[in-house]
């Protein structure tokens, strides 16, 4: 996937909302803060050996963020300066993963629990996500999360698109914990989230 040429507002219109719908999907699929894997018979190339944090799953379908598609690296100052963000004192590098092929133009921070404002939303123990400008500023002065990915664009399924998928066992379910989301390799993420899970079985 080329580099991002230009970033977005994070938070320009309202991304979507992890807890927009108010029925639970049907037990034994994915649910927010699981993983889903892709299995290594998915050959299609968005999704080879794609990882995905779930962060939302109910009866009006899914959305997702890939977690192992780092794109760039760049400075905090500049992913600031693109969205029209004030940028002053400013510090750091972050690297930019590409989240999925919806809407590019939309952001996400996934980040540690410890870090939470009015607009954050708890994923799952130990994660949670928020799409401000603020959490990029709080990161470049040292008020942030302290573990953090920051995503653009995500990934989308209509209803019972996503069961379909995992009944064909186009995905495995793992569980994620904030090791697997923010510290593993990210080349080596696909193949130990993988392992994790058929050792579990």
């Amino acid at each position: 996937m080329a580099k991002f040429a230009v970033l977005a507002v994070l938070a320009a219109a309202a991304p979507p909302t992890p807890g927009a719908g108010t029925d639970a999907a049907p037990e034994g699929t994915g649910v927010p803060g699981q993983l889903l894997v892709a299995s290594p018979h998915l050959d299609d190339p968005p999704f080879d050996q794609a990882v995905i944090l779930v962060l939302r799953h109910d009866k009006n379908g899914a959305m997702g963020v890939v977690i192992n598609r780092p794109v760039e690296e760049r400075s905090l100052a500049s992913v600031m300066d693109a969205i029209g963000a004030d940028a002053k004192g400013v510090e750091g590098r972050v690297r930019l993963f590409a989240g999925g092929p919806v809407q590019l133009e939309v952001g996400f921070v996934l980040h540690s629990a410890e870090y939470h404002r009015a607009q954050t939303m708890d994923i799952d123990r130990g994660v949670a996500m928020t799409s401000t400008r603020q959490i990029l500023s709080d990161i470049g002065h040292k008020r942030g999360p302290r573990k953090f990915l920051i995503a653009f664009g995500y990934c989308g399924w209509a209803p019972g698109q996503l069961e379909s998928e995992l009944a064909q066992h186009v995905w495995v379910i793992a569980s994620a914990d904030p090791k697997l989301i923010f510290d593993d390799d990210r080349k080596q993420l696909w193949q130990e989230a993988l392992t994790r899970q058929l050792h579990a079985l």
